[in-house]
C-alpha cells in the first residue's frame, strides 16, 4: 500500500478543503479495501452524494470519508444534528473512515473505520445553535464523541504509517456485526456499548464480575433511569458471552476472545 498521495490530482483547485477532499478520496479509492469483505478497489459514490462517499459493490456496506492533517481529537465535528439523529435509525447510515496525512510530506499516517453499529445518540454530541446573525441563524449542529465509542469499533487499516493486514481488519469487523444485527433498539445498544468500553478500561484479558461493578456508578450516570445495574451488567455481560465476545471462565470469571484471521478472499 503506497501512503503517498498524488499531489498532482490536487493542482487549479485554490480552496485548502478542495485539495484535501480530491487527495485523500483519491487514495482511498486506489488504495483502501473494503474492511467488511476485503473487497478491491471500492466504488466511489457520485460527487455531492447526501450520505456517503464510497460503498462496496460487493457487500453493498457505505462510507463516509472525513479526513485531517493531524490526528483526530475525542470529538469530529459532523453535520446537522437532526439529520444525524435520523440516521442512526436508518439504512442509509454510513461507516466511518477517518483518515489523517502528515501537512507536509503528504502521506497517510492513519486511516481507520468505525463500523456504524457503532454510532447510538450517546456519542452524538449537540452544538449550540448558530447565532441569529449568521448566515444559516438558528442551525444546529453536531459532533461525534469518540471517547464514548469502544476501542472494538475503531479499526485500523494504516496505524502510525503502518498497513494493517487484511485478513485481520476483516476479522475485526466481523467481531461486532452482532451489535447490528439483534440491537435495532438505540437503548439497549447504548447499554451494551458501555459495557463493552467498561471491560476494556479493565484492560485485561481475564477479568472479575467484580472489577466490571467497580463501575458501577459510572454507568449509573449513563442510565439515571435504571435502578438495578448490577443486574444489568450481568445481563449484558451474558449478551456478550451468547454473541462470542467473550467466554465464561469459571463463576463471576470472564475472558475476551482472541479476534481470528478472516481468510482473505
Amino acid at each position: 500500500m503506497n501512503l503517498q498521495l498524488d499531489t498532482s490530482l490536487a493542482e487549479g483547485y485554490s480552496s485548502p478543503s478542495q485539495r484535501a477532499r480530491v487527495l485523500t478520496e483519491d487514495w482511498v479509492y486506489r488504495h483502501s479495501f473494503c474492511p467488511s469483505c476485503g473487497k478491491f478497489p471500492l466504488t466511489r459514490q457520485p460527487a455531492n452524494s447526501p450520505v456517503s462517499d464510497f460503498w462496496c459493490s460487493r457487500c453493498k456496506e457505505e462510507f463516509e470519508l472525513k479526513s485531517r492533517t493531524s490526528a483526530f481529537g475525542t470529538k469530529i465535528v459532523d453535520g446537522a444534528y437532526d439529520t444525524m439523529m435520523a440516521r442512526l435509525v436508518s439504512s442509509t447510515n454510513p461507516n466511518l473512515f477517518l483518515l489523517s496525512y502528515h501537512k507536509v510530506q503528504l502521506k497517510v499516517t492513519s486511516f481507520m473505520t468505525i463500523p456504524k453499529q457503532f454510532f447510538v445518540p450517546a456519542v452524538i454530541e449537540k452544538r449550540k445553535p448558530l447565532s441569529l446573525n449568521a448566515r444559516r441563524a438558528g442551525w444546529t449542529g453536531c459532533n461525534i464523541s469518540l471517547g464514548g465509542i469502544p476501542e472494538a469499533g475503531k479499526i485500523f487499516i494504516v496505524e502510525n504509517g503502518i498497513e494493517a493486514d487484511c485478513a485481520e481488519v476483516r476479522s475485526a469487523w466481523q467481531k461486532t456485526l452482532f451489535l447490528r444485527q439483534s440491537f435495532s433498539n438505540l437503548e439497549a445498544k447504548g447499554w451494551l456499548l458501555d459495557v463493552m468500553r467498561v471491560v476494556e478500561k479493565i484492560g485485561k484479558q481475564t477479568f472479575a464480575l467484580s472489577e466490571v461493578y467497580a463501575f458501577e456508578e459510572e454507568l449509573r450516570m449513563l442510565h439515571p433511569g435504571n435502578s438495578h445495574i448490577k443486574d444489568k451488567i450481568r445481563q449484558q455481560l451474558q449478551v456478550l458471552r451468547d454473541n462470542d465476545y467473550l467466554d465464561f471462565t469459571s463463576r463471576g470469571s470472564y475472558r475476551l476472545k482472541q479476534i481470528n484471521s478472516a481468510k482473505p478472499t
